[in-house]
């Protein structure tokens, strides 16, 4: 009788059998929720910032925020972070920063590729490997990995990564799954038997219509761009964090691809005598000048300039890949491979440089008979690139470092934009067009009002520069273009739109007094 008692005690003490603990949480798992948890919180803050356009103080702000999540998870994990990518935090930055800095529509462009390259290098090689010696096709396989990385990452990261079966079983789960079945089976049952009252009665069919009265379309949009910055974030998350996953990066060349020191120098040496035949014509009109081309030609100098110009660019543009190709193509063995593949390749990169001081020179040429604009100032500033690539080129591949070639040219083309950023393009253009108020052709006033904000402080400096009807045209344009509007996003501010902004007010009454009368948004 006792027995029994103290056996029904026992069993009322303990209705339910010791479920086996799940396995211990690895340290993966708890740095892939973790990865998971910031993923979401960027991607709600990106949907809060980043849907306002165009673009300003958002971006920058949003990345900042993307940069320390991925600091701080690997902080809080201990997961070393002793990569070369770890600098380009730097760019990221600084590139994003940008985007609220200046308003060309063409630095804000660059400035978002920059951004990108900078971002998938990044996520290569942040926790290991190196930035600073890796080839151009190493680049390329890292961009692809990020790029598969970034569409794929957060399947491997819910479905790989994270080992569910080890999160702890909380007593609340089983009352929240119970919840999650009852909502699944009355939601169904709710819309059905209210889609039947709501026909029955068009009173209740109102009352309905006016409880659920959402805006679906902006619904939608803000669930989509939720999802596709979380997916994003946590793709690039994941592949910076833990990803293993990676394209193999060393391509060795086909036996069948290669070339021998005789086909080579065929192709060099046939090159160095063209461009030799060229750069002695370039000799003639260097020190004939604008006589002796209209003399030869029957073109004016300008014509020119402008007829040569873009197809030298394109020379210097397609020589590059060439010789990097024949380089990668050349096979080794022989001790004078080398030695004249340089001197041939070197001869080209000379003359090329005379061919870049034409280049150079026509373009002056041109800019002083018809002025300058984004296309030449931007080709020209390529070529400026170009030179101190080629000088990268003669450093490092011709002596033998081919591997320390395309982090400099990468590098440089970072200087470069970096350099535009600060020059601002937009009033340099207007400040040396607006200079050449003598020159044959005539003041386009036309072109600098597509300009950007960029350009409107140097508009109204130079106003008192302009010709009569030019002034007046510009400062109608300036009232009606960029006044201050009523209402602004925080989230789109930018620099140089503020700029313009408060240059036009505070200059309003002197463009009121200069602009045009009768001109109206309908004449810009």
């Amino acid at each position: 009788m006792n027995d029994t008692r103290s056996l029904t005690v026992g069993i009322a003490a303990d209705p339910t059998p010791d479920l086996a603990p799940p396995p211990p949480m690895t340290t993966t798992t708890k740095l892939g929720l973790g990865t998971l948890g910031a993923a979401l919180l960027l991607g709600l803050l990106g949907d809060g910032l980043l849907r306002a356009f165009p673009w300003g103080i958002n971006l920058p702000l949003w990345v900042a925020l993307l940069i320390a999540a991925l600091f701080l998870l690997a902080q809080w994990q201990r997961v070393p972070l002793t990569g070369g990518g770890r600098w380009l935090a730097l760019p990221i930055l600084f590139f994003s920063g940008a985007i609220a800095w200046r308003a060309s529509p063409a630095l804000t462009f660059f400035s978002v590729l920059a951004l990108l390259l900078s971002l998938g290098l990044a996520a290569s090689r942040t926790r290991a490997g190196r930035i600073a010696i890796s080839g151009i096709a190493e680049y390329a396989m890292l961009l692809v990995s990020a790029g598969i990385n970034g569409i794929l990452g957060a399947l491997f990261l819910l479905f790989g990564t994270i080992q569910w079966k080890t999160l702890p079983r909380q007593r609340w789960s089983g009352p929240v799954m119970a919840i999650g079945r009852g909502l699944a089976i009355s939601l169904p049952l709710l819309l059905l038997f209210g889609g039947l009252f709501a026909a029955a009665d068009a009173v209740f069919d109102g009352i309905v219509r006016d409880l659920f009265d959402w805006d679906i379309d902006k619904i939608f949009s803000h669930f989509f761009l939720f999802a596709f910055w979380s997916w994003l974030v946590g793709g690039f998350l994941h592949q910076t964090l833990l990803s293993t996953f990676e394209l193999p990066t060393g391509i060795e060349r086909p036996r069948f691809l290669s070339l021998g020191l005789i086909e080579v120098s065929m192709v060099l040496g046939a090159l160095n005598v063209l461009f030799l035949a060229f750069v002695l014509v370039q000799f003639r009109y260097f020190f004939g000048g604008a006589i002796l081309v209209e003399a030869t030609l029957g073109l004016t100098y300008a014509e020119y300039a402008r007829r040569g110009f873009f197809e030298l660019v394109t020379v210097a543009t397609l020589l590059l890949p060439l010789l990097l190709l024949l380089h990668w193509l050349l096979r080794r063995g022989e001790d004078r491979q080398p030695a004249l593949f340089n001197a041939l390749s070197g001869a080209l990169i000379l003359m090329m440089f005379v061919i870049m001081v034409s280049a150079v020179q026509r373009m002056r040429l041109y800019q002083t008979e018809f002025g300058m604009t984004e296309l030449r100032l931007y080709t020209t500033a390529f070529m400026g690139w170009l030179a101190v690539v080629f000088v990268w080129f003669v450093a490092t591949v011709l002596r033998g470092r081919r591997a320390s070639f395309a982090s400099g040219a990468l590098g440089a083309g970072f200087a470069t934009l970096a350099l535009l950023l600060a020059m601002n393009p937009d009033a340099f253009i207007v400040r040396n067009n607006v200079a050449r108020q003598q020159a044959p052709q005539p003041f386009d006033r036309g072109y600098v009002t597509t300009l950007s904000g960029d350009a409107v402080p140097a508009l109204i400096e130079t106003l008192p520069q302009m010709k009569p009807e030019d002034s007046c045209l510009i400062a109608s344009y300036l009232l009606v273009g960029w006044s201050a509007p009523e209402e602004k996003d925080w989230r789109t501010w930018n620099w140089a739109r503020s700029q313009a902004w408060a240059a036009v007010e505070a200059n309003r009454p002197a463009l009121e007094e200069m602009a045009c009368p009768g001109r109206g948004d309908s004449d810009f």
